[in-house]
């Protein structure tokens, strides 16, 4: 019962803490680039289940739906902050 009350209010926490940060980040995406602020990336879970992940939008839309390592030039394909967003990690973020 304790663990359930402590994960709760660390959640309930975490969400008030992140939240203001996270609608500036989106901003800050659709204001560089067009199309929407979140691309949801297929991934296998557990059994092999695909499921779909949040990420903040580091590519132009209209990128080819392939993974980045595999197009001809990658960094013609990101959006003007899509490098620090993925240096940074700041696409994942999401995820939480």
């Amino acid at each position: 019962m304790i663990k359930i009350i402590f994960d709760r209010l660390l959640s309930a926490i975490l969400i008030v803490l992140l939240l203001i940060p996270m609608l500036l980040l989106g901003m800050l995406v659709k204001s560089t680039s067009e199309g929407l602020v979140l691309y949801w990336s297929d991934r296998a879970g557990k059994n092999g289940e695909i499921f779909k992940m949040p990420k903040f939008r580091s590519m132009l839309t209209g990128t080819p739906a392939m993974a980045t390592h595999l197009l001809k030039n990658p960094d013609a394909y990101l959006s003007p902050i899509g490098d620090f967003w993925r240096r940074s990690s700041l696409d994942e973020l999401p995820q939480l």
